[in-house]
């Protein structure tokens, strides 16, 4: 365990504890976007379109940076207009410069109105069209408000529209005394599914620079599946466990019942009036995010159809102290009719409760949560669940605990849900 405890302190598995977008930029660049002001103070009104809202902001009627997170959070920027379409930041000091394929990348100079960096071109075939922010006439920047955006060889990109598979983005959602955090989102061509996953720790999910090359999820995915990747933030710890435990001496957890009501109450209801329902709907993570997608599905049987949990800390609780574990969580609660996918890999070689616990988390060559998971694949068997039928077990010998681990082997379970 104490391997283990090191590596959720040291590393985190989250890519990071700001839970903001990752889309960056120099200093007062691009990617300081438009913030998340509170629209009621500042003279925002939700009723009107978004393009009125951006005409309002270039004429000084109403603060740049409210408009433009308004929009993100309604029809997402750019902003169809009579004329083409507004493109917009609040991108600070410098000289800025709009440019895409369809001018050929060069860069066409942005009107400056108080905060407000602007320009309005028309853009004759907007499907797939990509493009960037400029500063100084060199340095090419994605739009960090831009609701759908992807990644090439050149890094993030910016799209004025698509209907091929591509990602969105959604900002500052939170709730249930959470704080807000980015949400990512695979559309998969024509914005057609029957499933939606929703993933934690989002900021490793898709993009190429996340840690160990992140999961590139994108590339695994099958092509009916809709992924909601749900970043973290500086409470992961907290969020991601269901009770307290102990580490090197300090405490940590026990949000999780309210990330779990985030997630099935407030995020999924958003994203499914942004893009429909599902007909069937599943939790995703690994390590921490592994443990709170099995304890969302556990906490709310009846809104989900599937936990997936990939090296899940199902030692949460034990570590240093001795609360309840999410698989006595499982088995106490019996079977229900839910499906159940759980892995590591690392291995093991006696699964030892030395310290009489209950909990056979002390073996000292256990690595990537191997015993816990084997156990809770065990009680879940006693209770009544069918391997290959609604419980899925998987060991991957050796491997380590890091994104590039998940990436190689997150196919399984993604086949898995998608034959629900």
């Amino acid at each position: 365990m104490a391997e283990l405890a090191l590596l959720l302190l040291a590393l985190g598995c989250g890519g990071g504890a700001g839970g903001g977008d990752t889309a960056t930029s120099g200093d007062g660049g691009a990617a300081d976007g438009g913030g998340t002001t509170d629209s009621g103070d500042t003279g925002a009104d939700p009723a009107e379109s978004d393009e009125a809202l951006f005409r309002r902001a270039i004429a000084g009627e109403v603060e740049a940076g409210t408009a433009l997170s308004t929009i993100a959070d309604r029809g997402g920027l750019p902003v169809a207009s009579t004329e083409g379409y507004l493109f917009g930041c609040t991108c600070g000091a410098g000289d800025w410069a709009l440019a895409g394929d369809f001018d050929g990348w060069k860069p066409l100079a942005m009107q400056h109105d108080g905060d407000l960096w602007w320009l309005e071109v028309p853009v004759p075939d907007p499907d797939g069209s990509l493009y960037k922010f400029v500063q100084g006439g060199s340095d090419y920047q994605a739009d960090p408000l831009a609701r759908r955006y992807g990644y090439d060889d050149n890094g993030e990109y910016s799209l004025v529209r698509a209907t091929a598979a591509h990602l969105e983005r959604w900002l500052d959602v939170g709730g249930d005394g959470l704080d807000g955090r980015s949400l990512r989102v695979w559309l998969p061509d024509g914005g057609a599914f029957t499933h939606a996953l929703y993933a934690q720790d989002g900021q490793n999910l898709f993009d190429p620079d996340a840690p160990w090359g992140g999961w590139q999820l994108q590339s695994s995915l099958p092509p009916e599946l809709l992924v909601v990747g749900v970043d973290n933030t500086a409470a992961r710890m907290d969020e991601y466990t269901h009770v307290t435990d102990e580490i090197d001496g300090a405490f940590y957890g026990g949000e999780a019942d309210a990330y779990a009501d985030l997630l099935t109450t407030i995020i999924r209801p958003k994203m499914e009036a942004a893009y429909g329902t599902a007909l069937v709907n599943g939790v995703m993570g690994s390590s921490l995010g592994g443990l709170v997608s099995a304890h969302t599905v556990y906490r709310h049987p009846k809104d989900w159809d599937m936990a997936i949990s990939l090296s899940g800390t199902m030692g949460w609780g034990s570590i240093g102290l001795n609360n309840v574990t999410e698989p006595e969580l499982w088995a106490a609660a019996g079977h229900r009719e839910v499906a159940l996918y759980i892995d590591s890999g690392g291995g093991g070689s006696s699964c030892q409760d030395a310290d009489g616990d209950g909990v056979p988390d002390d073996d000292p060559d256990s690595s990537d949560n191997y015993c816990e998971n084997a156990w809770f694949r065990d009680l879940m068997l006693a209770s009544g669940y069918v391997m290959d039928v609604d419980l899925w077990h998987w060991w991957e010998p050796g491997a380590t605990h890091d994104e590039q681990a998940w990436a190689d082997r997150v196919w399984r379970p993604l086949e898995i849900f998608a034959s629900l």
